[in-house]
């Protein structure tokens, strides 16, 4: 069965890159604009990874990698273009598994996306 990835990115164009270079590679992606669809997919959806931007409307990439956190153990890859040291630590201190800044090469992030699923799978013993 693929694995199914999160996409969250206010930006249309890059969500629309970054899902069709993961449907290349055969994932399931459930794809979102705004953090308040994405908390409903979170919350009905079994995923197995989450990419998240921070700066989205209505609230930011940051809480809702909180909210993952609270339930979820699935790696999440935060896909932004806040890139000053604090903006990576604080990221990853909440919870984010890896940090990418944009502008990003898509076929990195694809090679990201499998490291941090197979580590996880080897974690939860499948």
């Amino acid at each position: 069965m693929a694995d199914k990835i999160l996409i969250v990115d206010d930006e249309q164009e890059i969500a629309d890159l970054v899902e069709l270079y993961l449907k290349n590679e055969n994932y399931t992606v459930f794809k979102f604009y705004t953090a308040k669809e994405a908390l409903v997919c979170i919350d009905n959806a079994e995923l197995d990874l989450a990419i998240l931007d921070i700066l989205l409307p209505g609230s930011n990439g940051l809480a809702i990698c909180q909210k993952i956190r609270e339930k979820h153990t699935y790696p999440i890859i935060m896909l932004t273009a806040k890139d000053a040291e604090l903006d990576k630590i604080t990221g990853l201190t909440l919870g984010a598994d890896d940090y990418i800044t944009k502008p990003f090469r898509p076929l990195e992030l694809v090679a990201r996306v499998k490291a941090q699923l197979r580590r996880y799978k080897k974690y939860r013993g499948l």
